[in-house]
């Protein structure tokens, strides 16, 4: 069966300056308000974390691959699609475009295009989440409901 590489790629800016938002996908007590519910500890690079999404029982094994300051995250989480990069840009001292790019490898062509809106889908909501609360302070729980009802 043929196979083929592809990266998915979501972008937002986000009205803060860069260290907050790097900061809100570092620390688990940050990050639980906009994408998953618990987390064994906070990204460091060389560790291993475990994301859970309790409401469904859903959990992730997440390999933190490489860390820099308010630049870039990349990990690897063994979801179909494994590589996850997660870039900052800063524009200004108070807004910061936040680029999440998803990497697969060689998954068979007929499962791509599922894979690729579920997961464009889910990183989009992420990223929705996190404006509405680093903007607003307002939960909105867009992971949680999508994985409770369906995405």
């Amino acid at each position: 069966m043929q196979t083929k590489d592809f990266t998915i790629a979501v972008q937002m800016l986000i009205w803060r300056p860069v260290n907050e938002v790097f900061n809100a996908f570092i620390d688990p007590t940050v990050t639980t308000n906009f994408w998953f519910t618990k987390s064994s500890g906070p990204l460091e690079e060389g560790k291993t974390v475990i994301w859970e999404w309790e409401t469904t029982n859903v959990s992730a094994l997440v390999n933190v691959d490489e860390i820099i300051v308010n630049k870039l995250i990349r990990l690897d989480w063994g979801h179909p699609i494994p590589i996850l990069e997660i870039e900052f840009i800063a524009y200004g001292d108070h807004a910061t475009l936040v680029i999440i790019r998803n990497f697969a490898t060689t998954l068979t062509v007929g499962k791509i295009i599922n894979d690729v809106i579920e997961s464009t889908s889910n990183l989009t909501s992420v990223l929705d989440g996190l404006k509405a609360y680093l903007e607003h302070n307002t939960k909105l729980n867009l992971i949680g409901d999508k994985l409770l009802y369906g995405s």
